[in-house]
């Protein structure tokens, strides 16, 4: 009877903790919309807990604000993500298939370097580098410093996914006439859809979020990523939080879908063990 009693009691823990746990991570969304639907007044009258009248019109006006943004956000992180996938199973396929080649492993351990190499560190010339080739002030100075940026690590799982396919397949493709594009296209992108999947939703979040390349690259307001407009939106003097929690609502919303429809996709790339520590 001891024994039952003390395993409820563990049972009855465990759930607390993961309650606590839920409620710590659900609580900044619980009040992102609750306060979206406040004025200042009400916010500061009470933040925690929904009052009315609702102010629906916060949304609206946050719409208004960040559409042209938001539309920058979707095409520098959609063109960003597909163009690095390309170029990175390439890669991938090179480093996986050719490691007979002088200078490969060399090169990989050069990408492995670059996993570690914080972005920030070479904002100086990377700048400089865009002015020279006048792409300042362009969506394309954000993709192509993307591109770059997602490639190393990119390469380093699709890299491990690709050994794991059996080698048969590509001999048998190469007697078949297969030349190494032909193979990347019919063996190794259907076999590695799981973890270009999971890649693509990791990539498009890192696109999504981000903030400094898109404040320095980017001059015009109308240009600017949604990450950057969000800052912009808090204003200089005085902060409209239900119309700034609108339009981080708005922002999110891309990423829930996102993550909605490629969450199978996301987790059989997990399940099947692409992602090794």
């Amino acid at each position: 009877m001891n024994e039952k009693r003390k395993r409820k009691v563990k049972e009855l823990i465990k759930h607390i903790i993961l309650w606590m746990i839920l409620i710590a991570a659900l609580m900044p969304i619980y009040l992102m919309l609750n306060i979206s639907l406040k004025d200042n007044q009400q916010f500061a009258r009470n933040p925690w807990l929904p009052e009315a009248p609702y102010h629906f019109e916060n949304y609206s006006k946050a719409w208004d604000k960040l559409k042209s943004n938001i539309f920058n956000s979707i095409f520098v992180s959609l063109t960003t993500v597909v163009l690095m996938l390309m170029f990175s199973v390439m890669g991938a396929f090179f480093f996986a298939r050719y490691k007979h080649v002088p200078g490969a492993n060399f090169l990989f351990y050069i990408f492995l370097i670059l996993m570690m190499y914080p972005g920030v560190a070479n904002m100086v010339p990377t700048f400089k580098l865009i002015t020279s080739i006048h792409l300042y002030n362009s969506h394309w100075a954000l993709i192509l410093l993307g591109i770059s940026s997602g490639q190393a690590f990119t390469i380093f799982v699709l890299k491990n996914f690709i050994e794991e396919i059996p080698k048969d397949l590509f001999d048998a493709a190469s007697i078949d006439g297969c030349s190494p594009l032909q193979q990347i296209r019919y063996v190794v992108i259907p076999l590695s859809m799981p973890i270009i999947g999971t890649l693509l939703v990791l990539r498009i979040i890192n696109q999504w979020n981000r903030f400094v390349a898109s404040l320095i690259m980017i001059r015009d307001s109308h240009k600017h990523l949604i990450s950057v407009a969000l800052l912009h939106m808090e204003g200089e003097y005085t902060k409209q939080w239900g119309e700034l929690m609108a339009g981080y609502t708005i922002a999110a919303l891309p990423l829930v879908i996102l993550f909605f429809f490629g969450m199978r996709a996301f987790i059989r790339g997990l399940g099947e063990g692409a992602l090794k520590e």
